[in-house]
Order: C-alpha cells, then sequence, then structure tokens
C-alpha cells in the first residue's frame, strides 16, 4: 500500500522540479520498463499482483505490489498501466574524444517532448549513441518523453550542455547543420562521423551557432520548385538526415 508521502513523491515527478529535487525519473508500461530496468538504477517497481505474479524473472529489483486505484493516483497515463518503474537519474560525463570519433546529434531548443522522444528513437534505430541537447531543449526525463523514447533511452546517452560552447571545441568541417538555404543533402559529401545539429521547432538552428556549423544542409523537396510546406517537422528531418548519413556509409 502506498502512504501518502509515497504518493505526493511519485506524482512530484511529472515535473522537472519534482525530478531535479529526487534525483529521479519514472518510466511506465511493461515493455518500457523490460527495456530500461537493467539500464537504470532501480529505486522501486510498483506493479499490481497480476503483473508481479507473471514476471519472475524480474523480481530480483525491489518491487512493490499496489492496487490498480493506487497505480491511477500516481500514473501520467490516461489509461494506467500495470506497472511504473522509479530510476535514479544518471549523470554522464561528455568525452569530446570519444565524441569526434563517432556520428553525433545536437538539438537546438526542441521543445517538444514528442519530438525529443522520437529522435531519441530513431537515433537509436540508426546506432547513434550520443545526443547532446541545449540547455533549453526538453527535460529528456519528462514523462512524455520518457514514453516517446519507446525503451531507447536506455541504449542512447543524451547530455545537456551550452551548444555554442560545445560546438567551438570541434571541427567546423565536421559539424552539420540542416538549413533552408543549405546545399541539397543527396549531392554533397557526408561524412560517417561529426555533428549533426538540429533547430528549433519554430526558429531553426540558432544564429548564434552558425558560425560553428561548416555544412549547410538541405533536405530538397519533391518535385524541385512546387509549391509546398514551409518546412519540415524536426524529428522527420532529424530521420531523414540520418539515413542519409548512414546510407552512405553503407554504399
Amino acid at each position: 500500500m502506498l502512504s501518502k508521502n509515497q504518493i505526493k513523491r511519485i506524482q512530484s515527478l511529472a515535473r522537472k522540479k519534482g525530478r531535479r529535487d529526487e534525483g529521479c525519473f519514472i518510466a511506465e508500461g511493461n515493455k518500457l520498463v523490460e527495456d530500461t530496468c537493467h539500464a537504470f538504477e532501480c529505486e522501486r517497481l510498483l506493479a499490481t499482483r497480476e503483473w508481479i505474479a507473471s514476471h519472475s524473472h524480474l523480481l530480483s529489483l525491489p518491487v512493490q505490489e499496489v492496487s490498480e486505484a493506487e497505480m491511477a493516483k500516481v500514473s501520467q497515463l490516461t489509461t494506467p498501466t500495470d506497472v511504473m518503474a522509479i530510476y535514479r537519474i544518471p549523470q554522464y560525463r561528455l568525452d569530446m574524444e570519444v565524441l569526434r570519433r563517432e556520428l553525433v546529434l545536437a538539438l537546438d531548443t526542441v521543445q517538444d517532448p514528442g519530438n525529443l522522444g522520437t529522435i531519441v528513437r530513431l537515433a537509436d534505430w540508426f546506432g547513434i549513441r550520443h545526443i547532446v541537447c541545449s540547455i533549453e531543449t526538453a527535460d529528456l526525463y519528462n514523462p512524455k518523453v520518457v514514453q516517446a523514447t519507446m525503451g531507447a533511452l536506455a541504449r542512447v546517452k543524451v547530455y545537456y550542455t551550452p551548444l555554442a560552447e560545445f560546438l567551438s571545441g570541434m571541427d567546423r568541417s565536421a559539424v552539420y547543420g540542416t538549413f533552408l538555404d543549405g546545399r541539397d543533402i543527396y549531392r554533397t559529401a557526408l561524412s560517417g562521423t561529426g555533428i549533426i545539429v538540429m533547430g528549433n521547432e519554430g526558429n531553426g538552428i540558432s544564429p548564434e551557432l552558425e558560425p560553428y556549423i561548416g555544412n549547410r544542409l538541405y533536405i530538397p523537396n519533391y518535385p524541385v520548385g512546387q509549391p509546398t510546406s514551409e518546412s519540415l517537422n524536426v524529428a522527420v528531418a532529424a530521420a531523414i538526415t540520418c539515413a542519409e548519413f548512414r546510407r552512405r556509409q553503407m554504399e
């Protein structure tokens, strides 16, 4: 049975301040919990009796049985599930030497939780293990972001740091960004390593970052010259860009 203080604490993890104060975040749902429970330090699993009975392989983790009514009080989902994990927020250290040898995504003030979660998921799909975010980017551990990653946050490390400072430490020729006035991505040489900068949903890449970007890319519409939407959703643009980078490596 959950105490009032436990309920209040778990509910606070839906807010950034609560997560910061407690150093924890929540993940809900059977698949999400199974995909992440061995990647993070698990403070506690909250689970119904039925879930516990059918998941004996996870009972080495600290488990607390709760009723469906109690789960509904702490869940952030419209339809509560049978299990919720409370994890400690990991502390990752930026290793510039490691990042220089890999293909890395950098996110400049991506604010929509769904977009951030989707980008983490597509990074996992394309074997991108590091995402560097501006301080203003949405919080990875927001419950909506965690859900949208579909477990990918267990395999992708996400860092928050001032992006201008980060990019200034990189070779400008190895930094790519998407712009409406850039060069056709399908006709531009792409490297197997480097930094791909994706901008804000409404404003694109910040002017302060442009001096650090040596390769301005553009995803052309089809057919060229036909009236079309003003721009692509940032998660869609990230998917197209990452797919093209990886395709070149397979040629």
